[in-house]
């Protein structure tokens, strides 16, 4: 109707939120409740999505875009198949977790959260348990020492990243301006404290617009990563690299999670308990029920031809 009138919607949670943006500042508050994803700009990422976008042009192509909703309705029934089970992680009390900052009380709910989704999409794979809480049945799955081992990788990936005081973008820069005074140090032969480099060198070295190249190197002077040397009214900008970290760790913090390995020796050694086993087990829901167990009186009559009849027909 075009006026303009309150709405108010309301949602029985969880809910999972999804935003993107082009600013390099997050807020902190954001950042703490959220897992914050970079766009990957390598040139091995650059190249596989120009040979995607050229299979796109192929027979293959149309044939893929054509089933596009047919393989969306497949991933949605197949959510739709599980089912609303409780998690308990066994190795809960085994697990460790940076310490050293405040944020990471919430970092460390994350890590939980991540461990129990990877349990639940493989509900179908664990053994379904059941508790009994003051009359109430409650069903529920465990998590497994490999359910722990996919989170630690995603979570050095992704909190990693997120512990990181430099942007993901800024800290790519600084990688590149690493690589770039080392290989300019062992051509000239001089110490890192005595090389000088201008925007131009790092826009020449990395492809990187004139735009991205100003802003982010901006942030690495403010947090003392870069010092500028030269750039005052009518002269260029030099800089001195005062970084001396490994770009390789590409700005991945270890989280100081527990080694899987220490895992699978502490079971093996009987330092972890096993599952209390008052607990009744329940068949998984994709196990085929199993043949009924007969007697032997019961094999015996069916073994004879004379009887074998009349017991048929009983059952």
């Amino acid at each position: 109707t075009g006026n303009l009138e309150t709405q108010e919607y309301r949602v029985e949670g969880p809910v999972m939120l999804f935003s993107t943006t082009t600013a390099i500042d997050i807020d902190e508050e954001l950042m703490n409740r959220c897992l914050v994803l970079s766009v990957d700009e390598s040139r091995e990422q650059t190249e596989a999505i120009h040979n995607q976008q050229r299979k796109k042009r192929l027979a293959s192509g149309l044939q893929t875009k054509t089933e596009k909703h047919q393989l969306l309705a497949l991933h949605q029934n197949a959510q739709r198949l599980l089912r609303p089970l409780a998690v308990v992680n066994p190795y809960a009390e085994h697990l460790t977790f940076l310490s050293d900052r405040t944020r990471t009380r919430r970092d460390h709910e994350k890590y939980l959260s991540l461990i129990d989704s990877i349990t639940f999409l493989h509900q179908y794979q664990r053994d379904i348990k059941q508790l009994d809480v003051n009359g109430e049945i409650i069903e529920y799955i465990e998590a497994t020492i490999d359910d722990i081992g996919i989170a630690n990788q995603l979570a050095n990936e992704v909190l990693g990243h997120s512990l990181d005081e430099l942007p993901p973008q800024t800290r790519k820069l600084l990688n590149h301006i690493t690589r770039l005074v080392e290989s300019a140090c062992a051509n000239l032969g001089i110490a890192q404290r005595d090389y000088r480099f201008s925007r131009k060198a790092i826009r020449a070295f990395t492809h990187w617009s004139d735009p991205q190249v100003k802003r982010h190197t901006q942030r690495l002077v403010e947090m003392e990563y870069l010092l500028v040397h030269q750039g005052k009214r009518g002269q260029s900008y030099e800089y001195e690299l005062l970084y001396n970290g490994e770009p390789e760790q590409d700005g991945r913090f270890m989280m100081g999670l527990i080694d899987i390995e220490s895992l699978y020796q502490a079971q093996k050694a009987g330092l972890i308990p096993d599952l209390d086993e008052s607990f009744s087990k329940l068949d998984p829901l994709n196990t085929p029920p199993k043949r009924p167990k007969y007697t032997r009186r019961k094999r015996e009559i069916c073994c004879n031809r004379s009887t074998k009849r009349n017991f048929s027909r009983k059952l």
